[in-house]
């Protein structure tokens, strides 16, 4: 699932951040990006954009954006932190263990599968975060 584009500057703004022009650089490329880029990814995004952004900048944008609700950091077990923009529309993650590629995906089912599991236990689901792990299957001659 392609996610919509959020406009990481004008969130930062609307927070009353200060964004210089390596930080709106930085919120641009993560605003553009589909995937679940770690902070590697997001500095040699950003470097293609201006050459002058160390990866130290990039460690303590990302770190401030985290912090301020912005991004989400997810650890997809293979090491590194990734990251997304927060984002209102719930959705769950399958992670290709082969490549690394991670999919976004709403599953209605799921969801009430999960509020019937809290609820038989005795609680309400206030949230949830489901990662599922995988290798895409052989298909098969028929």
């Amino acid at each position: 699932m392609k996610k919509p584009t959020l406009d990481i500057v004008s969130i930062c703004m609307e927070k009353g951040m200060r964004m210089t022009d390596q930080r709106r650089v930085i919120a641009r490329v993560l605003s553009g990006a589909v995937d679940h880029p770690d902070v590697e990814e997001v500095y040699h995004r950003s470097t293609a954009i201006d050459s002058n952004i160390s990866i130290a900048t990039v460690y303590r944008t990302v770190r401030l954006f985290e912090e301020a609700g912005i991004l989400e950091r997810h650890d997809f077990r293979d090491g590194r932190s990734r990251y997304e923009p927060v984002s209102d529309d719930h959705h769950d993650h399958l992670i290709d263990v082969e490549t690394g590629a991670v999919l976004e995906f709403q599953n209605e089912e799921i969801d009430r599968l999960q509020e019937k599991i809290a609820r038989e236990m005795g609680y309400k689901l206030v949230d949830h975060r489901m990662e599922l792990y995988g290798t895409r299957r052989e298909k098969t001659k028929d």
